[in-house]
Protein backbone atom coordinates (compact mmCIF):
# COMPACT_ATOMS: atom_id res chain seq x y z
CA UNK A 1 0.00 0.00 0.00
CA UNK A 2 1.45 3.35 -0.99
CA UNK A 3 0.42 6.98 -0.66
CA UNK A 4 1.97 9.93 -2.46
CA UNK A 5 3.02 11.41 0.88
CA UNK A 6 3.94 9.73 4.19
CA UNK A 7 1.64 9.39 7.19
CA UNK A 8 2.64 11.75 10.00
CA UNK A 9 2.65 9.89 13.32
CA UNK A 10 2.70 11.69 16.66
CA UNK A 11 5.51 9.66 18.21
CA UNK A 12 5.15 11.28 21.63
CA UNK A 13 1.41 10.75 22.11
CA UNK A 14 -0.05 7.91 24.18
CA UNK A 15 0.56 6.05 27.41
CA UNK A 16 3.16 3.80 25.76
CA UNK A 17 4.97 6.41 23.70
CA UNK A 18 7.43 6.63 22.17
CA UNK A 19 8.66 3.01 22.05
CA UNK A 20 5.36 1.31 21.08
CA UNK A 21 4.45 4.09 18.66
CA UNK A 22 7.78 3.78 16.86
CA UNK A 23 7.44 -0.02 16.78
CA UNK A 24 3.99 0.30 15.22
CA UNK A 25 5.26 2.75 12.62
CA UNK A 26 8.02 0.35 11.64
CA UNK A 27 5.50 -2.50 11.34
CA UNK A 28 3.32 -0.38 9.05
CA UNK A 29 6.34 0.26 6.84
CA UNK A 30 7.58 -3.34 6.86
CA UNK A 31 4.24 -5.16 6.56
CA UNK A 32 2.27 -2.79 4.37
CA UNK A 33 4.85 -0.63 2.59
CA UNK A 34 3.39 2.56 4.07
CA UNK A 35 5.74 5.53 4.26
CA UNK A 36 5.73 7.06 7.74
CA UNK A 37 7.27 10.20 9.18
CA UNK A 38 7.61 10.34 12.96
CA UNK A 39 7.01 13.62 14.77
CA UNK A 40 8.68 14.19 18.12
CA UNK A 41 11.90 14.59 20.04
CA UNK A 42 14.54 12.93 17.92
CA UNK A 43 16.77 12.17 20.91
CA UNK A 44 13.99 10.01 22.39
CA UNK A 45 13.10 8.23 19.15
CA UNK A 46 15.53 5.34 19.25
CA UNK A 47 15.33 2.31 17.02
CA UNK A 48 13.31 4.13 14.35
CA UNK A 49 15.30 2.57 11.52
CA UNK A 50 15.14 4.53 8.29
CA UNK A 51 11.96 6.43 9.19
CA UNK A 52 12.15 10.19 8.74
CA UNK A 53 11.71 12.38 11.83
CA UNK A 54 10.17 15.84 12.04
CA UNK A 55 11.62 17.53 15.10
CA UNK A 56 9.16 18.72 17.75
CA UNK A 57 10.55 19.83 21.10
CA UNK A 58 7.31 19.87 23.12
CA UNK A 59 4.73 17.27 24.21
CA UNK A 60 1.08 17.83 25.15
CA UNK A 61 0.31 15.71 28.20
CA UNK A 62 -2.58 13.24 28.17
CA UNK A 63 -4.40 15.21 30.90
CA UNK A 64 -3.64 18.70 29.56
CA UNK A 65 -6.42 21.16 28.71
CA UNK A 66 -6.75 20.76 24.91
CA UNK A 67 -7.40 24.26 23.60
CA UNK A 68 -4.88 26.19 25.66
CA UNK A 69 -2.22 23.49 25.20
CA UNK A 70 -2.46 23.62 21.42
CA UNK A 71 -2.28 27.42 21.41
CA UNK A 72 0.62 27.51 23.89
CA UNK A 73 2.74 24.53 22.81
CA UNK A 74 3.23 25.43 19.16
CA UNK A 75 6.23 23.12 18.81
CA UNK A 76 4.42 20.07 20.19
CA UNK A 77 4.41 16.80 18.29
CA UNK A 78 0.63 17.01 17.83
CA UNK A 79 0.67 20.49 16.36
CA UNK A 80 3.63 19.71 14.10
CA UNK A 81 1.92 16.55 12.82
CA UNK A 82 -1.18 18.54 11.86
CA UNK A 83 0.98 21.20 10.23
CA UNK A 84 2.75 18.51 8.21
CA UNK A 85 -0.61 17.59 6.65
CA UNK A 86 -1.56 21.22 6.12
CA UNK A 87 1.78 22.06 4.50
CA UNK A 88 1.80 19.06 2.16
CA UNK A 89 4.58 17.16 3.93
CA UNK A 90 2.25 14.34 4.96
CA UNK A 91 -1.00 12.88 3.63
CA UNK A 92 -2.57 12.14 7.05
CA UNK A 93 -1.89 12.28 10.77
CA UNK A 94 -2.23 9.61 13.46
CA UNK A 95 -2.04 10.11 17.23
CA UNK A 96 -2.69 8.08 20.37
CA UNK A 97 -2.24 11.19 22.48
CA UNK A 98 -4.63 13.62 24.13
CA UNK A 99 -7.89 13.24 22.17
CA UNK A 100 -9.10 16.78 22.70
CA UNK A 101 -5.73 18.22 21.74
CA UNK A 102 -5.62 16.01 18.64
CA UNK A 103 -8.99 17.38 17.56
CA UNK A 104 -7.95 20.96 18.31
CA UNK A 105 -4.67 20.57 16.43
CA UNK A 106 -6.41 19.14 13.37
CA UNK A 107 -9.15 21.75 13.44
CA UNK A 108 -6.90 24.77 14.00
CA UNK A 109 -4.08 23.71 11.67
CA UNK A 110 -5.84 21.78 8.88
CA UNK A 111 -9.07 23.75 9.01
CA UNK A 112 -12.71 22.72 8.74
CA UNK A 113 -14.34 21.51 5.54
CA UNK A 114 -16.54 24.30 4.16
CA UNK A 115 -20.09 23.88 5.40
CA UNK A 116 -19.23 21.56 8.30
CA UNK A 117 -20.74 22.87 11.54
CA UNK A 118 -18.68 20.67 13.88
CA UNK A 119 -16.21 17.82 13.25
CA UNK A 120 -17.20 14.46 14.77
CA UNK A 121 -15.35 11.33 15.83
CA UNK A 122 -16.43 8.20 13.96
CA UNK A 123 -15.51 4.85 15.48
CA UNK A 124 -16.21 1.27 14.43
CA UNK A 125 -18.13 -1.17 16.62
CA UNK A 126 -17.68 -4.89 15.85
CA UNK A 127 -20.86 -6.59 14.68
CA UNK A 128 -20.63 -10.41 14.53
CA UNK A 129 -21.41 -11.87 11.14
CA UNK A 130 -21.52 -8.56 9.32
CA UNK A 131 -19.63 -5.32 8.76
CA UNK A 132 -18.87 -3.11 11.78
CA UNK A 133 -21.28 -0.36 12.82
CA UNK A 134 -20.12 3.26 12.53
CA UNK A 135 -20.85 5.23 15.72
CA UNK A 136 -20.58 9.02 15.77
CA UNK A 137 -20.09 11.27 17.56
CA UNK A 138 -17.87 9.27 19.91
CA UNK A 139 -16.70 12.20 22.02
CA UNK A 140 -15.93 15.38 20.11
CA UNK A 141 -19.13 17.31 20.95
CA UNK A 142 -20.75 16.69 24.33
CA UNK A 143 -23.61 19.07 23.52
CA UNK A 144 -25.14 19.20 20.06
CA UNK A 145 -27.79 20.86 17.94
CA UNK A 146 -30.19 18.93 15.68
CA UNK A 147 -28.57 20.23 12.50
CA UNK A 148 -25.15 19.10 13.71
CA UNK A 149 -26.39 15.58 14.35
CA UNK A 150 -28.04 15.43 10.93
CA UNK A 151 -24.73 16.44 9.38
CA UNK A 152 -22.94 13.78 11.43
CA UNK A 153 -25.25 11.30 9.75
CA UNK A 154 -24.25 12.56 6.31
CA UNK A 155 -20.55 12.33 7.15
CA UNK A 156 -20.97 8.92 8.76
CA UNK A 157 -22.66 7.61 5.61
CA UNK A 158 -19.73 8.76 3.47
CA UNK A 159 -17.30 7.18 5.92
CA UNK A 160 -19.23 3.89 5.84
CA UNK A 161 -19.09 3.89 2.06
CA UNK A 162 -15.35 4.56 1.90
CA UNK A 163 -14.19 2.62 4.96
CA UNK A 164 -16.54 -0.38 4.82
CA UNK A 165 -17.57 -0.44 1.14
CA UNK A 166 -21.26 -0.19 2.01
CA UNK A 167 -22.94 1.20 -1.09
CA UNK A 168 -26.20 2.27 0.59
CA UNK A 169 -25.59 2.83 4.31
CA UNK A 170 -28.55 2.72 6.68
CA UNK A 171 -28.36 5.67 9.08
CA UNK A 172 -30.11 5.50 12.44
CA UNK A 173 -30.59 7.94 15.32
CA UNK A 174 -29.81 6.52 18.77
CA UNK A 175 -32.83 6.79 21.07
CA UNK A 176 -34.75 4.95 23.81
CA UNK A 177 -37.30 3.52 21.41
CA UNK A 178 -37.86 2.99 17.71
CA UNK A 179 -40.97 5.17 17.49
CA UNK A 180 -40.47 8.73 16.15
CA UNK A 181 -41.96 10.24 19.31
CA UNK A 182 -39.50 8.54 21.66
CA UNK A 183 -36.43 10.25 23.10
CA UNK A 184 -35.24 13.56 24.51
CA UNK A 185 -36.24 16.91 22.96
CA UNK A 186 -32.91 16.91 21.11
CA UNK A 187 -33.56 13.45 19.67
CA UNK A 188 -37.09 14.39 18.59
CA UNK A 189 -35.92 17.58 16.88
CA UNK A 190 -33.04 15.72 15.25
CA UNK A 191 -35.40 13.06 13.94
CA UNK A 192 -37.42 15.77 12.15
CA UNK A 193 -34.23 17.39 10.86
CA UNK A 194 -32.85 14.11 9.50
CA UNK A 195 -36.06 13.52 7.55
CA UNK A 196 -35.31 16.65 5.51
CA UNK A 197 -31.76 15.63 4.55
CA UNK A 198 -30.89 14.59 0.99
CA UNK A 199 -29.21 11.28 1.79
CA UNK A 200 -28.14 10.40 -1.74
CA UNK A 201 -27.47 6.67 -1.87
CA UNK A 202 -27.76 6.39 1.93
CA UNK A 203 -31.05 5.94 3.82
CA UNK A 204 -32.32 7.32 7.12
CA UNK A 205 -34.13 4.44 8.83
CA UNK A 206 -35.31 6.33 11.93
CA UNK A 207 -34.59 5.64 15.58
CA UNK A 208 -32.46 2.72 16.74
CA UNK A 209 -31.80 1.47 20.26
CA UNK A 210 -28.63 0.56 22.15
CA UNK A 211 -29.24 -3.14 21.53
CA UNK A 212 -28.85 -2.51 17.78
CA UNK A 213 -25.27 -1.22 17.98
CA UNK A 214 -23.57 -4.59 17.47
CA UNK A 215 -26.03 -5.98 14.93
CA UNK A 216 -26.87 -5.85 11.23
CA UNK A 217 -29.90 -3.63 11.87
CA UNK A 218 -28.06 -0.39 11.09
CA UNK A 219 -24.78 0.74 9.47
CA UNK A 220 -24.34 4.24 10.94
CA UNK A 221 -25.58 5.30 14.39
CA UNK A 222 -25.79 9.01 15.18
CA UNK A 223 -25.76 10.52 18.66
CA UNK A 224 -24.19 13.37 20.63
CA UNK A 225 -20.59 13.03 21.78
CA UNK A 226 -21.46 12.54 25.45
CA UNK A 227 -23.86 9.67 24.81
CA UNK A 228 -21.64 8.19 22.12
CA UNK A 229 -18.57 8.13 24.32
CA UNK A 230 -20.48 6.58 27.23
CA UNK A 231 -21.92 3.93 24.91
CA UNK A 232 -18.47 3.17 23.46
CA UNK A 233 -16.74 2.87 26.84
CA UNK A 234 -19.62 0.79 28.24
CA UNK A 235 -19.37 -1.67 25.36
CA UNK A 236 -15.58 -1.89 25.67
CA UNK A 237 -15.81 -2.55 29.40
CA UNK A 238 -18.65 -5.04 29.10
CA UNK A 239 -16.97 -7.07 26.37
CA UNK A 240 -13.67 -7.11 28.24
CA UNK A 241 -15.28 -8.31 31.47
CA UNK A 242 -17.38 -10.88 29.60
CA UNK A 243 -14.21 -12.42 28.16
CA UNK A 244 -12.52 -12.38 31.57
CA UNK A 245 -15.54 -14.06 33.18
CA UNK A 246 -15.59 -16.70 30.45
CA UNK A 247 -11.90 -17.51 30.86
CA UNK A 248 -12.29 -17.62 34.65
CA UNK A 249 -15.26 -19.98 34.44
CA UNK A 250 -13.46 -22.27 32.00
CA UNK A 251 -10.61 -22.65 34.47
CA UNK A 252 -12.71 -23.74 37.44
CA UNK A 253 -13.09 -27.41 36.44
CA UNK A 254 -10.50 -29.71 34.82
CA UNK A 255 -13.02 -30.74 32.15
CA UNK A 256 -13.75 -27.12 31.28
CA UNK A 257 -10.04 -26.30 31.20
CA UNK A 258 -9.47 -29.13 28.74
CA UNK A 259 -12.29 -27.84 26.56
CA UNK A 260 -10.84 -24.33 26.75
CA UNK A 261 -7.49 -25.63 25.55
CA UNK A 262 -9.20 -27.24 22.56
CA UNK A 263 -11.11 -24.05 21.81
CA UNK A 264 -8.08 -21.80 22.26
CA UNK A 265 -7.89 -20.66 18.60
CA UNK A 266 -11.61 -19.81 18.57
CA UNK A 267 -11.33 -17.85 21.83
CA UNK A 268 -8.36 -15.97 20.44
CA UNK A 269 -10.30 -15.15 17.29
CA UNK A 270 -13.24 -13.82 19.33
CA UNK A 271 -10.91 -11.79 21.55
CA UNK A 272 -9.23 -10.19 18.54
CA UNK A 273 -12.57 -9.53 16.84
CA UNK A 274 -13.83 -7.45 19.76
CA UNK A 275 -10.53 -5.84 20.76
CA UNK A 276 -10.22 -2.10 19.88
CA UNK A 277 -6.62 -2.57 18.69
CA UNK A 278 -7.91 -4.58 15.72
CA UNK A 279 -9.67 -1.53 14.28
CA UNK A 280 -6.77 0.88 14.66
CA UNK A 281 -8.59 3.96 15.82
CA UNK A 282 -11.38 6.42 15.18
CA UNK A 283 -11.44 9.07 12.48
CA UNK A 284 -12.12 12.76 12.93
CA UNK A 285 -14.60 13.66 10.19
CA UNK A 286 -15.07 17.23 9.00
CA UNK A 287 -11.51 18.57 8.84
CA UNK A 288 -9.45 19.18 5.70
CA UNK A 289 -7.27 16.13 6.11
CA UNK A 290 -7.26 12.56 7.34
CA UNK A 291 -6.87 12.43 11.12
CA UNK A 292 -6.96 9.08 12.92
CA UNK A 293 -7.28 9.09 16.72
CA UNK A 294 -6.04 5.95 18.46
CA UNK A 295 -6.70 4.73 21.99
CA UNK A 296 -4.37 6.19 24.60
CA UNK A 297 -3.17 2.71 25.57
CA UNK A 298 -2.33 1.76 21.97
CA UNK A 299 0.57 -0.60 21.48
CA UNK A 300 2.50 -1.45 18.35
CA UNK A 301 -0.28 -3.51 16.74
CA UNK A 302 -2.92 -0.82 17.30
CA UNK A 303 -0.62 1.81 15.87
CA UNK A 304 0.20 -0.34 12.85
CA UNK A 305 -3.52 -0.76 12.18
CA UNK A 306 -4.22 2.94 12.71
CA UNK A 307 -1.57 3.91 10.17
CA UNK A 308 -3.03 1.37 7.75
CA UNK A 309 -6.50 2.90 8.19
CA UNK A 310 -5.09 6.39 7.59
CA UNK A 311 -3.41 5.26 4.37
CA UNK A 312 -6.61 3.58 3.18
CA UNK A 313 -8.65 6.72 3.85
CA UNK A 314 -6.17 8.79 1.86
CA UNK A 315 -6.41 6.34 -1.03
CA UNK A 316 -10.23 6.31 -1.01
CA UNK A 317 -10.27 10.15 -1.00
CA UNK A 318 -12.64 10.29 1.96
CA UNK A 319 -11.98 14.00 2.60
CA UNK A 320 -12.88 14.86 -0.99
CA UNK A 321 -16.04 12.76 -0.74
CA UNK A 322 -17.03 14.42 2.54
CA UNK A 323 -16.50 17.83 0.94
CA UNK A 324 -18.75 16.88 -1.98
CA UNK A 325 -21.46 15.47 0.31
CA UNK A 326 -21.61 18.58 2.50
CA UNK A 327 -21.55 20.92 -0.50
CA UNK A 328 -24.32 18.93 -2.19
Amino acid sequence: MTTSLPIAVDAMGGDRAPSEIVAGARLAKENHGIDVVLVGRSEELTDCGDLEVIEASEVIAMDAEPGSSVRRLKDSSLVRAAEAVRDGRASAMVSAGNTGATMASALLRMGRIKGVSRPAIATLLPAPGTTPTVLLDAGANAECKPEWLAQFGQMGAVFAQDRLNISSPRVGLLSIGEEPGKGSPLVKETYAEMQTVNWGTAEFIGNVEGRDLLTDEVDVVVTDGFTGNVALKTLEGALKNLMLALFSAMGERPEAAEAAAQLGPEFDQIYRFFHPDTYGGAMLLGVKGVCVISHGSSGAQAMENAIKVAAEMVETKVVEHLTEAIAG
